[in-house]
């Protein structure tokens, strides 16, 4: 018997995220997603839910205030990009609070919270490489960096080189920002303008103009616009 999520998210990202991390543990399904609170509410008066992942800031009402409207709401984990509501959360008996951006492992550790609880056995989707062994392998000056996908944060072309941001170093290689934008995983990072590749996962705004890595901003190209506004789903 699967365990049946439902995600509650109005940013399409953020869904397509937790869909690509759910998809990675066999015994969970996705039976519904929704971009705000009635919407949800309709999917758990028709189906049998067993774990829902909430969203806080949505349009006309909270993911929290939506939670204390139900008399037998399900196992509950909030996902969020502001940390001041998590003490509110816990108060409303959250399985657990997950800041944004949600990494794999950060997930994993929430629904292994779920599975003792209800006493249910987590089994991984062994056929979908894990983040942590996705990594690409680049030269600079004499040394060769195992750079882990999961670590990068964007990349930045400077003429006939480019400089990989990861969380805690940067790294310059002799590489056309073509050629490396060929190689990365299209549904992972995103070229949004002629000098930068963003990783997906990483952005926690953005805007008709920008985009936010954490305190990072990176521009939107004129050029790539329409395709940055497409996958954002901004142009809706």
């Amino acid at each position: 018997m699967k365990t049946r999520c439902l995600l509650v998210d109005d940013e399409p990202l953020a869904i397509r995220l937790l869909e690509n991390h759910i998809s990675k543990i066999e015994s969970f399904e996705i039976v519904a997603t929704c971009n705000n609170a009635i919407q949800a509410l309709e999917v758990l008066q028709k189906q049998t839910i067993d774990l829902m992942f909430l969203d806080i800031k949505m349009p006309n009402i909270t993911g929290l205030a939506f939670l204390k409207t139900l008399k037998h709401p399900p196992k509950t984990i909030i996902t969020t990009a502001y940390r001041d509501y998590a003490i509110e959360g816990y108060d409303l008996d959250i399985l657990d609070y997950l800041l944004k951006p949600i990494t794999f492992e950060r997930f994993f550790r929430a629904v292994e919270r779920f599975s003792r609880e209800d006493n249910i056995k987590i089994i991984e989707n062994k056929s979908i490489p894990e983040e942590k062994e996705q990594s690409i392998l680049v030269k600079s000056g004499n040394k060769y960096h195992k750079v882990p996908i999961y670590n990068i944060v964007y990349i930045e072309s400077l003429k006939d080189y480019i400089k990989i941001h990861t969380a805690n170093k940067q790294i310059l290689t002799k590489y056309k920002i073509s050629d490396i934008e060929k190689e990365l995983d299209q549904e992972l990072f995103l070229r949004i303008h002629r000098s930068y590749i963003i990783n997906l996962s990483k952005i926690t705004a953005y805007t008709h103009n920008d985009i936010e890595l954490d305190t990072i901003e990176i521009p939107i190209g004129v050029s790539y616009k329409e395709k940055v506004y497409d996958y954002l789903d901004m142009n809706r």
